[in-house]
Order: structure tokens, then sequence, then C-alpha cells
């Protein structure tokens, strides 16, 4: 990296002021073996829409479609006319293609306790989930909560939904009963399915109790519950059914019907709402279209010998995506894990990974960081020697997280492909091809064959190389949200309107193009600061702070500042062995970010902290560090993994302001 004296603002767009140089080419065996190639960017920019097409013929159709793209802005519908069942396309197909011996899912209970799943016991459990949900008076249309543990009947459920055309809606295990109520009552749904509950840091986490409290005075008719910890849970006759003695009682036969493109697949509540829940709504032939290709180019599985692990919630859309969806319509043979990456050590991950021979691995950048700072020794312990990609995705990396990936558990050898996509656009859009890119550290780089993105100012005017703004899609694309459920005026007003002239689709994030027109991406431009005039991303201050190898993590804020507008305050995390030298620790952090990316971005505070306040999806709260950079009351911190963080961070302010 070098030192850049900070650009001049212009109207109503972002500061560029780190600048990365290193770059590296992919290696010469996979690039001569790469499921897609360079031409696939000439093949869509040629047509588009006929690029799509070729996509979706990797899937089995019953009926092909009469038009591609019906384009009425916001509102879009893909291979209108064709039918298709989705869970056909992960499950029945590979059987019937003489699959069925092939491991489809390979299950690590956080105790210990593991499932070996093929294709063919797939399709019998998906089948007679299918059954089941049948019998509970499940037809097409009708909405199904899911609200399980990371165990293989999530699987089974969605799948099993998908097979009856009845759209599901998952949520995540780890929300409250009120969350899980709210959704319930915004999709009207009439069947849940949950379970006794999970097991998560070495303990049983009951999930039945919350499950109940949410449904209680709802349209839920019946609950559907998985025994997974053998706690004692609360059941209630005539509506309660354990899913071992209605499930396993079915027939393995199934008839699937057929059914329209354009029908709905999955309702997926965004986090973080505090009005009305917004439920994202994806339909299944565009979006299984997107997931199958994008899986296939970005991972580049091949499913004869890869092990696929993406260590994401299957409540997460990332789940949805890259768990069920994407690579089971590969083909693929992958891990799911059931825990946390240090239960019930911190080396469970690489554990995982010497066992069953990992190839592909997908996590997000703050796991990263947090092995980061458990130190290099402990994943050295294990034979990481078959991992041949890494991917990462949930927010931006910063280029020494993006290092530490690939030299420390890639061996120096693997490409990292950084992935941006959103629960709304279902799939991912902008990443490098680990056969055809040479990677950037920390930059996600280019929009996937037919993907149209760019970065606009405040009037939707394209910015220039070295430039900064707001990212926009600039034409429909296969898996993008069909609208928000039950609400198309909210859908058009929340990511249409700020470029309505255009017809741009922005959903709240910054991002850069370097001098070769590559794209960082600098996170939600509602954490842009302003500092004497610069709107400065807290992504490129954290990525300096990182970039110290005293460092593992940080989060930045702007605080309210008398002289420059904002003042920078940041919060860090040391890595194992590095100690807090106090005002002097602080000293070399601010005078490191100033070498960095200038003078403007030097924090006015540096707090080293224990911990993060942190979702349980792995996001930093910036609102509650806001809150805590300017001594107010802390807001609302029930979504935290550990709300015993904040008290942690609070007792540090006194004693760490820097003048």
């Amino acid at each position: 990296m070098s030192e850049t004296p900070p650009a001049p603002p212009s109207k109503d767009t972002l500061s560029n002021l780190m600048h990365e140089d290193r770059r590296f080419p992919p290696p010469s065996g996979l690039a001569a073996e790469a499921n897609v190639t360079a031409a696939a960017y000439a093949d869509a920019a040629s047509d588009r829409i006929a690029f799509w097409e070729e996509q979706a013929r990797r899937l089995d159709w019953g009926r092909p479609w009469t038009n591609a793209l019906e384009w009425e802005p916001p509102f879009a519908r893909w291979f209108e006319g064709g039918l298709l069942n989705v869970a056909v396309n992960a499950v029945d197909r590979h059987v019937d293609a003489g699959h069925g011996d092939q491991v489809a899912i390979h299950w690590e209970g956080e105790p210990g306790d593991t499932r070996t799943i093929t294709y063919a016991q797939l399709k019998d459990e998906v089948c007679k989930a299918a059954n089941a949900l049948v019998e509970l008076g499940v037809r097409a249309g009708d909405r199904v909560m899911i609200y399980l543990p990371m165990i293989p009947e999530a699987v089974f459920a969605m799948l099993a939904c998908a097979r009856l055309g009845a759209p599901h809606s998952v949520v995540f295990g780890g929300f409250s009963a009120e969350a899980l109520r709210n959704r319930i009552e915004d999709a009207r749904a009439r069947v849940l399915i949950t379970a006794d509950g999970g097991f998560r840091r070495g303990r049983p986490n009951a999930l039945k109790p919350a499950a109940d409290e949410a449904a209680e005075g709802t349209g839920i008719e019946r609950v559907l519950v998985v025994r997974r910890t053998g706690e004692t849970v609360p059941f209630t006759e005539g509506r309660d059914v354990w899913w071992h003695d209605l499930v396993d009682r079915q027939s393995a036969a199934h008839t699937p019907d057929y059914f329209d493109a354009e029908q709905p697949l999955f309702i997926l509540y965004t986090s973080g709402t505090t009005a009305k829940p917004k439920g994202i709504l994806h339909t299944s032939g565009g979006y299984l279209t997107q997931a199958a290709y994008t899986h296939h180019a970005v991972f580049d599985l091949k499913p004869d010998t890869d092990v696929y692990w993406c260590a994401a919630d299957i409540g997460w859309v990332t789940g949805h995506t890259y768990i069920v969806y994407g690579p089971l319509a590969n083909r693929a043979t992958q891990v799911m894990y059931e825990g946390t990456p240090d239960t019930p050590h911190r080396g469970r991950f690489w554990e995982i990974i010497q066992k069953y021979g990992v190839t592909l691995l997908y996590t997000a950048p703050t796991v990263i960081r947090t092995f980061m700072k458990w130190g290099e020794d402990v994943p050295a312990k294990y034979d990481l020697s078959s991992l041949r990609l890494l991917g990462s995705v949930g927010e931006p990396i910063n280029p020494e997280a993006w290092i530490w990936y690939r030299d420390t558990i890639g061996g120096g050898r693997t490409p990292v492909v950084d992935t941006w996509w959103q629960t709304e656009t279902g799939a991912i859009m902008i990443s490098p091809l680990p056969g055809v890119t040479a990677a950037k550290p920390g930059s996600a780089q280019v929009a996937l064959p037919g993907i149209a993105a760019d970065v606009v100012d405040g009037d939707g005017v394209p910015v220039p190389d070295g430039g900064g703004g707001y990212l926009v899609l600039t034409e429909p694309w296969p898996s993008m949200l069909r609208g928000i459920w039950g609400d198309p005026e909210r859908y058009a007003d929340t990511y249409w309107s700020r470029f309505a002239g255009q017809g741009f689709y922005f959903a709240g994030d910054g991002a850069k193009k370097d001098g070769d027109g590559d794209l960082w991406l600098l996170g939600r431009v509602d954490d842009v600061m302003n500092v004497s005039g610069h709107r400065i991303s807290t992504t490129e201050v954290e990525s300096a702070l990182v970039s110290n190898p005293q460092v593992a993590e940080a989060a930045v804020v702007g605080a309210t500042d008398p002289t420059t507008g904002q003042g920078i305050v940041a919060f860090v995390i040391l890595r194992g062995g590095a100690a807090d030298k106090g005002p002097e620790l602080a000293a070399e952090l601010r005078d490191h970010v100033a070498r960095e990316i200038g003078p403007i971005a030097k924090p006015r505070q540096i707090l080293v902290v224990p911990e993060l306040p942190k979702t349980r999806s792995g996001k930093i709260m910036r609102r509650l560090l806001r809150d805590v950079a300017e001594n107010r009351s802390l807001g609302d911190v029930t979504t935290l993994q550990d709300s015993s963080v904040m008290d942690l961070i609070s007792a540090k302010l006194p004693t760490s302001k820097e003048d």
C-alpha cells in the first residue's frame, strides 16, 4: 500500500483513500481446468439475455420458457412460461443420472456426532418430508415457517417445501420469539417446523419454548418438531407432532408437480429491521439459474472430486443459496456444521477440513479476523493441504485479512474469491473468477458475466476510475428479489427510488473504482463518516488499522466533533501476543493510519477492547459503538451474540481518549 494525499471531495461521493498494489494471478493448473473462462464476459456482453438463457439450460425444465425476460421497472419476470421443480433439480435428477451413492452432506454436530447423507438418501428424506407436509394440509402457495438449528432436517424441510411449491420462510435459530412471531404474522404461515433445540458452545440451546411463544395467537395450525437435544420441552396435543413420529412413517415415493418459473420459492426477512418486517421474496426459475451458475463459476466446483463447505447458517441467504440450492443443483458433496468455530476448541474448523478433505471453503471476514486474533499456531496443527480455493462473504474483507486467509489457511497457493451480493440480489453479483482474475486483496473486482454494476455519484452519473460513490445495478438479473412480501410500494421506494430517473437498483452500499476500474466495497453508506468535508468509509480506516501487525480486528465510527464535524473513533482487538501499551500503542496506530491513507483519516480516539458488539450472524453493530463514542445510553442490545460486551467496551472509554 502506498500513501496518497486525500482527494478533494466531489459532489455527494466518497473519498477514495487507500491503494493496493499486490496482485495474485490464478494458479496455472486451476486456470487450465477452470469451469468458466474469460470468454464468458464476451459472451454475456454480446447478448446478456441469451447468456442467461444458456445458464438456465443447465437445469432440468418440465416445459421450456417462451419469454426469457419481461421487464416493467421495477418488476421482472424471468423465463416466463417455463415449468420446473426446484427440488427435482437439487436432488432427483442426480439420482436419476446414477449418482445416488454420492455423498450430498457430511453433517457434523457440535458434540461430535455425525451423519453421512447420500443423494439417494436425501431424495428419500425430502420425499417423506413432503408427504408429511401434505398430511398436515400444506398445499402449493401455503407459507411454511422453519425455525431450526443447523441440522440436516433444515435442508430436508426447505427442499420438501420447494417440492410442493409451498414458499418457506426460514428464521435464524438465534432470533427471539418476538422476531419469529412478526415473521409468522407477516407471512401468514399455517405450519411451523422447529426443534426441541440445538447445541451451541457445548450446551443444549432450546428452541421449542420460543417457538411456542411465537406461535401463540397466530395462524399457526400445526407445529412439526425435530428431536435434536432430547431435552424436555412443552408439547401441545393436537397441534404439535414429532418429526420422527410423522415423517419417518411416510412413503419415500412422491410424484412432484412442476411449477411456473415465477412460483414463489421463499421469503427471507432481512435482519435488524425495526418497523414492519421486510420479507424479501424470491421465485424459482431465475433464482435457481443464478444460484447454480454462480456457484459453478465462482467456486469452480468439480462434483466428482471437490468437498465444499459454506460455513454459514441456513437462516441467512448465504445458507439458502450456497448451502442448499446452488451446491445441490450442481451435485456438490458438502460439509454442514452445527456449532461454533471454538467448540470444543479453537481448531474445530481446521479439524473438520482435515477430517473431510475440504477443498472449497466459504466463510465471513469477521470469522477470518477472529482466527487471526487466535493466532497462526492454531491452524498450523492441522493438515489443510486439501484446500484449493477460499471464499469470503458478508462484508468487505480488509486486505490484511485477505492475505492472512490466503497465506495461513491456503498455504500461499489458493485463490481467494471476495464476493459481493445481498439477500435482495439472491446470488453473487461481483466476484473474481478464480481461473481468470489476477486477484487484488480486499477487492471484489468486477461484476460477474451477465451482471451490470456501476459506481455513481449522487446524481446517478458514473464516477471515473479512482472515484467513489454509490454501488448500483443497472440491469435486471435472474435471481433478483421480486418484491417485498405483500408490499410492492415499499419495494419500489426502498430499492428503486434513490435513482428513479435512471432505473438503477440501489440498496445502500458505497463503493469505489480503482485505477483499473475494479470495484472495492466500502460498506453501508449509513456508516460513512464526514471528516472536514471528506466522506470517508469506515471500511478503509478499519483496513488500515488491521494492516498493522498488532491488530486483529477493528471497527470505526464517526462521533460528533466541534472542529471537523465528525471525529473518527476506533475500537481495536489486538492479535494474540500483542500488548496493550496504552497511549503509546494509540499513537503508533494513529500514525500508522496516517501513513497508510493520509492524516485526514487519523482516529481521534483508539480504544483497545476484548470483543466487538456483533449479531449472531457476525455483523458489527456500529450503532452501539456510536452510542459509546458519544456517551449516549445504549439502544436495544437483544440481537447481540453477547450483550455483556457492551459493558466491557463502555468501561474502556473514560481512560482511552487521545487528544
